[in-house]
């Protein structure tokens, strides 16, 4: 390995086809040209790279000279994208930022001939190596070693990187979930004394740091986001979760807690995740203790569901992630007397929508909670999942869109306005989930006559 530059021959990466050929072309005209970042780490660990960037000597005129089909990506930072076929690459000039103002953007950037001035300004040293298929890769802030040791490392000063680009820190977090790593200590104290510096991030990057990190494989490194500081910026209500406790028999763990482990046990599905997530939030407010010392949370599905939609808002979510995640919040607990009727009710009260995710997030909602009663809990879900694929099975009309016949139908009848129509439709509804067996136009329409002619005497 030389000293000086950090570049270790003896590693070699596979490089797509497309990749070595922009590569190839660029140091076939004289420039230095090395892929670079998240898709050399990638390639280190074993993993497939969902992306390949270039970094290069060529300023981007001169890059946009060497390919006929190019977009114009980001030419006063650097970055051209190069288009073959139907993939696009980009493609950055070795750049040294300058003065960054708003904890996000540099003030302006300097193109640069050197390879290592480019690299120290990157965040941790796993992203900060480049490889050439020719020259070997370049590591000079021990990048590999990190890899190796499973740690999170700033390149250089962590309170500059910090500085530079305070969402850094919520990163440093996400990698750590989605490798299963440790933050490197300088890291970390430099994220305690700088997580204030969130606030000046925008609501949508913190948001997509945020699902990344619920959807890695180690959900549970959110607790970090409370040990680092992180928390009490972007998500405060976090903070108070894991400072409630629940004196009560069927838990052992404060709120946030619980959650922390009920996110184990959750597959990586973005609303399921985030349902957890948000599952208890309301119980620190709702919390009250009777004369036995034991804890209440009375109404906190239906708080926890207004108090998520806030938080959507606040961290600028589609308007569906916001419903389904909600309603799901809103029925986590609501539990019906296992009839095929009640049963046919629950579906139609909470939401066709809800389901199958509601069994899986009950299940991980009692596997996180104490073991009282644990196995009568889960034989419950089990058996209102049981009772529910039976009856989609059957084909058992649970919706509006369900029944055999339709708002013109009752407007053949002579029925105009839409809110009796509606009134109508919901009473044949609830007819046909008492006996699915009704659910039949002929059926219908003589039970509507019923109901206008009934109307019409009153």
């Amino acid at each position: 390995m030389d000293q000086r530059t950090g570049t270790k021959k003896e590693i070699q990466i596979d490089l797509p086809e497309k990749v070595a050929y922009i590569l190839d072309t660029l140091l076939a005209h004289g420039y230095e040209a090395h892929a670079v970042g998240g898709c050399v780490r990638d390639s280190l660990l074993g993993r497939t790279p969902q992306d390949w960037d270039v970094t290069t000597s060529a300023v981007p005129m001169q890059v946009k000279a060497l390919f006929p089909r190019t977009v114009d990506t980001g030419l006063t930072h650097g970055t051209v994208t190069v288009l073959i076929g139907r993939e696009g690459f980009e493609v950055t000039t070795y750049r040294i930022d300058g003065e960054y103002v708003d904890g996000r953007h540099p003030k302006e950037v300097f193109f640069t001939p050197n390879l290592l001035e480019d690299l120290k300004r990157r965040d941790f040293t796993m992203n900060a190596m480049a490889y050439h298929h020719t020259n070997g890769l370049t590591d000079a802030f021990g990048g590999t070693d990190d890899l190796a040791a499973g740690i999170v490392r700033c390149v250089g000063n962590p309170m500059d990187r910090f500085k530079e680009d305070a969402l850094r820190m919520l990163r440093a977090v996400r990698f750590a979930a989605q490798l299963d790593f440790q933050i490197e200590e300088h890291t970390r104290d430099a994220i305690r004394r700088l997580a204030p510096d969130l606030k000046r991030i925008s609501a949508e990057r913190i948001q997509a740091e945020l699902v990344k990190l619920l959807l890695s494989p180690h959900p549970e490194y959110i607790r970090e986001l409370y040990t680092l500081g992180i928390s009490k910026v972007i998500l405060p209500e976090l903070d108070q979760m894991m400072e409630t406790k629940q004196n009560h028999p069927h838990h052992c763990r404060t709120v946030g807690e619980h959650t922390i482990c009920g996110l184990t046990y959750t597959a990586p599905d973005r609303v399921l995740r985030l349902a957890m997530l948000f599952h208890d939030i309301a119980k620190p407010v709702c919390r009250t203790t009777d004369e036995n010392g034991i804890d209440h949370f009375y109404g906190h599905p239906e708080k926890s569901a207004q108090m998520a939609k806030k938080i959507f808002r606040r961290l600028k979510f589609d308007r569906e992630t916001m419903e389904r995640v909600c309603a799901l919040v809103r029925w986590h607990d609501y539990n019906p007397l296992l009839t095929e009727e009640n049963v046919r009710r629950a579906v139609v009260k909470t939401g066709r929508e809800q389901y199958p995710r509601i069994f899986a997030l009950k299940r991980a909602d009692i596997l996180a909670q104490s073991d009282y009663q644990r196995e009568e809990k889960l034989a419950y879900v089990d058996r209102y999942e049981e009772m529910y694929e039976a009856m989609t099975a059957k084909g058992d009309c649970i919706s509006l869109k369900q029944l055999a016949v339709t708002g013109r139908d009752i407007m053949v009848l002579g029925v105009q306005q839409g809110r009796q129509i509606g009134t109508i439709l919901n009473l044949l509804l609830e007819q046909v989930i008492e006996d699915p067996e009704k659910n039949r136009r002929d059926v219908l329409l003589e039970l509507a006559q019923e109901y206008i002619h009934h109307q019409t005497l009153q």
